[in-house]
Protein backbone atom coordinates (compact mmCIF):
# COMPACT_ATOMS: atom_id res chain seq x y z
CA UNK A 1 0.00 0.00 0.00
CA UNK A 2 1.40 3.37 -1.02
CA UNK A 3 0.40 6.78 0.20
CA UNK A 4 0.28 9.68 -2.22
CA UNK A 5 1.35 13.16 -1.18
CA UNK A 6 0.10 14.86 -4.33
CA UNK A 7 -0.77 17.96 -2.31
CA UNK A 8 1.68 19.51 0.13
CA UNK A 9 0.90 19.25 3.86
CA UNK A 10 -0.85 22.31 5.28
CA UNK A 11 0.28 23.57 8.68
CA UNK A 12 -2.56 25.41 10.38
CA UNK A 13 -1.57 28.81 11.74
CA UNK A 14 -3.33 28.53 15.09
CA UNK A 15 -2.10 29.60 18.55
CA UNK A 16 -1.66 26.93 21.23
CA UNK A 17 -1.82 24.16 18.63
CA UNK A 18 0.24 21.94 16.36
CA UNK A 19 -2.04 20.76 13.56
CA UNK A 20 -1.02 19.60 10.09
CA UNK A 21 -3.40 18.54 7.33
CA UNK A 22 -2.36 16.12 4.59
CA UNK A 23 -5.15 16.48 1.97
CA UNK A 24 -4.07 13.53 -0.20
CA UNK A 25 -2.43 11.11 2.19
CA UNK A 26 -3.86 8.22 0.16
CA UNK A 27 -4.61 8.22 -3.55
CA UNK A 28 -8.29 8.12 -4.45
CA UNK A 29 -8.01 4.55 -5.71
CA UNK A 30 -6.45 3.29 -2.47
CA UNK A 31 -8.82 5.37 -0.34
CA UNK A 32 -11.79 3.80 -2.19
CA UNK A 33 -10.43 0.31 -1.48
CA UNK A 34 -9.77 1.08 2.19
CA UNK A 35 -13.26 2.47 2.71
CA UNK A 36 -14.91 -0.58 1.14
CA UNK A 37 -12.73 -3.04 3.06
CA UNK A 38 -13.19 -1.35 6.44
CA UNK A 39 -16.93 -0.94 5.98
CA UNK A 40 -17.30 -4.71 5.56
CA UNK A 41 -14.60 -6.06 7.88
CA UNK A 42 -14.87 -3.91 11.02
CA UNK A 43 -17.19 -5.18 13.82
CA UNK A 44 -19.06 -1.89 14.20
CA UNK A 45 -21.00 -1.25 17.40
CA UNK A 46 -23.36 1.44 18.66
CA UNK A 47 -22.87 2.43 22.28
CA UNK A 48 -25.22 4.31 24.56
CA UNK A 49 -24.39 7.78 25.88
CA UNK A 50 -26.07 9.71 28.66
CA UNK A 51 -27.30 13.21 27.80
CA UNK A 52 -29.03 15.24 30.51
CA UNK A 53 -29.65 12.05 32.49
CA UNK A 54 -31.18 10.11 29.59
CA UNK A 55 -29.64 7.27 27.59
CA UNK A 56 -29.38 7.72 23.83
CA UNK A 57 -27.79 5.82 20.97
CA UNK A 58 -24.45 7.35 20.07
CA UNK A 59 -24.92 9.16 16.71
CA UNK A 60 -22.34 7.02 14.88
CA UNK A 61 -20.90 3.50 14.97
CA UNK A 62 -17.51 2.77 16.53
CA UNK A 63 -14.83 0.12 17.01
CA UNK A 64 -11.55 0.00 18.94
CA UNK A 65 -8.42 -1.94 18.02
CA UNK A 66 -5.22 -1.94 20.03
CA UNK A 67 -2.29 -3.52 21.83
CA UNK A 68 -2.37 -5.76 24.89
CA UNK A 69 -6.12 -5.57 25.49
CA UNK A 70 -5.89 -2.03 26.92
CA UNK A 71 -9.38 -0.47 27.10
CA UNK A 72 -10.14 3.13 26.21
CA UNK A 73 -12.76 5.23 27.99
CA UNK A 74 -14.49 8.46 26.99
CA UNK A 75 -17.88 10.02 27.75
CA UNK A 76 -18.55 7.29 30.34
CA UNK A 77 -18.05 4.63 27.65
CA UNK A 78 -15.42 1.94 28.21
CA UNK A 79 -14.36 0.25 24.98
CA UNK A 80 -12.50 -3.05 24.86
CA UNK A 81 -10.08 -3.38 21.92
CA UNK A 82 -10.10 -5.99 19.21
CA UNK A 83 -6.67 -7.34 18.18
CA UNK A 84 -5.08 -5.58 15.21
CA UNK A 85 -5.82 -6.91 11.75
CA UNK A 86 -3.40 -6.71 8.83
CA UNK A 87 -5.17 -3.85 7.06
CA UNK A 88 -5.21 -1.62 10.14
CA UNK A 89 -1.56 -2.39 10.83
CA UNK A 90 -0.66 -1.21 7.32
CA UNK A 91 -2.57 2.05 7.75
CA UNK A 92 -1.05 2.48 11.23
CA UNK A 93 2.49 2.08 9.86
CA UNK A 94 1.89 4.86 7.34
CA UNK A 95 0.42 7.18 9.96
CA UNK A 96 3.42 6.48 12.18
CA UNK A 97 5.81 7.52 9.42
CA UNK A 98 4.50 11.10 9.20
CA UNK A 99 3.74 11.48 12.90
CA UNK A 100 7.01 9.92 14.14
CA UNK A 101 4.93 8.19 16.82
CA UNK A 102 4.36 4.51 17.62
CA UNK A 103 0.60 4.21 18.07
CA UNK A 104 -0.93 1.60 20.36
CA UNK A 105 -4.60 1.89 19.40
CA UNK A 106 -7.07 3.17 16.85
CA UNK A 107 -10.63 4.33 17.45
CA UNK A 108 -12.75 4.00 14.32
CA UNK A 109 -15.92 6.02 13.75
CA UNK A 110 -18.46 5.29 11.02
CA UNK A 111 -20.70 8.22 10.16
CA UNK A 112 -23.50 6.60 8.18
CA UNK A 113 -24.90 9.87 6.79
CA UNK A 114 -25.16 13.56 7.61
CA UNK A 115 -27.30 12.84 10.67
CA UNK A 116 -24.38 11.13 12.40
CA UNK A 117 -22.05 13.43 14.29
CA UNK A 118 -19.49 13.88 17.06
CA UNK A 119 -20.05 16.73 19.53
CA UNK A 120 -17.56 19.21 20.97
CA UNK A 121 -14.73 17.44 22.82
CA UNK A 122 -10.97 17.23 23.25
CA UNK A 123 -8.93 14.05 23.10
CA UNK A 124 -7.54 14.72 26.58
CA UNK A 125 -8.34 11.53 28.52
CA UNK A 126 -5.69 10.81 31.13
CA UNK A 127 -4.61 7.54 29.50
CA UNK A 128 -3.51 9.51 26.41
CA UNK A 129 -0.80 11.36 28.33
CA UNK A 130 0.13 15.03 28.63
CA UNK A 131 0.46 16.11 24.96
CA UNK A 132 -1.24 13.36 22.96
CA UNK A 133 -0.47 12.78 19.30
CA UNK A 134 -3.62 12.02 17.30
CA UNK A 135 -3.42 10.97 13.64
CA UNK A 136 -6.87 11.05 12.04
CA UNK A 137 -7.47 9.36 8.66
CA UNK A 138 -10.67 10.21 6.77
CA UNK A 139 -12.28 7.96 4.16
CA UNK A 140 -15.56 8.42 2.32
CA UNK A 141 -17.75 11.51 2.25
CA UNK A 142 -15.97 14.76 3.13
CA UNK A 143 -17.13 16.24 6.44
CA UNK A 144 -16.46 19.59 8.11
CA UNK A 145 -14.14 19.42 11.12
CA UNK A 146 -14.68 22.39 13.42
CA UNK A 147 -12.17 23.74 15.93
CA UNK A 148 -12.71 26.33 18.67
CA UNK A 149 -10.33 27.71 21.27
CA UNK A 150 -11.22 27.12 24.93
CA UNK A 151 -10.27 30.60 26.18
CA UNK A 152 -10.82 32.81 23.11
CA UNK A 153 -14.26 32.32 21.57
CA UNK A 154 -13.23 34.34 18.51
CA UNK A 155 -10.67 31.71 17.55
CA UNK A 156 -12.43 29.19 15.31
CA UNK A 157 -11.48 27.19 12.25
CA UNK A 158 -13.31 24.87 9.87
CA UNK A 159 -11.47 22.22 7.86
CA UNK A 160 -13.05 20.02 5.20
CA UNK A 161 -11.65 16.54 5.86
CA UNK A 162 -11.45 14.97 2.43
CA UNK A 163 -11.49 11.37 1.23
CA UNK A 164 -8.01 9.90 1.79
CA UNK A 165 -6.73 12.73 3.99
CA UNK A 166 -4.87 12.69 7.31
CA UNK A 167 -5.08 15.29 10.08
CA UNK A 168 -2.26 15.28 12.62
CA UNK A 169 -2.78 16.95 16.01
CA UNK A 170 0.02 17.12 18.59
CA UNK A 171 1.66 19.29 21.24
CA UNK A 172 -0.69 21.42 23.40
CA UNK A 173 -3.62 21.20 20.96
CA UNK A 174 -5.93 19.11 23.16
CA UNK A 175 -5.37 21.39 26.17
CA UNK A 176 -6.50 24.55 24.38
CA UNK A 177 -8.87 23.47 21.61
CA UNK A 178 -12.04 21.42 21.22
CA UNK A 179 -13.26 19.92 17.97
CA UNK A 180 -16.39 18.35 16.51
CA UNK A 181 -17.98 16.85 13.40
CA UNK A 182 -21.39 18.57 13.23
CA UNK A 183 -24.51 17.19 11.64
CA UNK A 184 -25.35 18.32 8.13
CA UNK A 185 -28.64 18.47 6.26
CA UNK A 186 -26.85 17.82 2.97
CA UNK A 187 -27.52 14.42 1.40
CA UNK A 188 -24.09 12.82 1.81
CA UNK A 189 -22.78 9.29 1.97
CA UNK A 190 -20.91 7.50 4.73
CA UNK A 191 -17.55 8.43 6.23
CA UNK A 192 -15.06 6.27 8.12
CA UNK A 193 -12.59 7.99 10.41
CA UNK A 194 -9.60 6.28 12.03
CA UNK A 195 -8.01 8.12 14.97
CA UNK A 196 -4.67 6.59 15.92
CA UNK A 197 -3.46 7.32 19.44
CA UNK A 198 -1.14 6.14 22.21
CA UNK A 199 -2.79 4.67 25.31
CA UNK A 200 -0.30 4.78 28.19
Amino acid sequence: MDSLFSDAPIVLDLPDAEITYFPAFFSREIADELYADLLQSIPWQQDQIKVYGKQHDQPRLTALFGNDGKPYSYSNIIMQPHPWNLLLLKIKAMAETVSETQFTSVLLNYYRDGKDSNGWHADNEKELGKNPVIASVSLGAARVFQLRHNENSDLKRNILLEHGSLLLMKGPTQHHWKHQIPKTAKPIGGRINLTFRVIQ
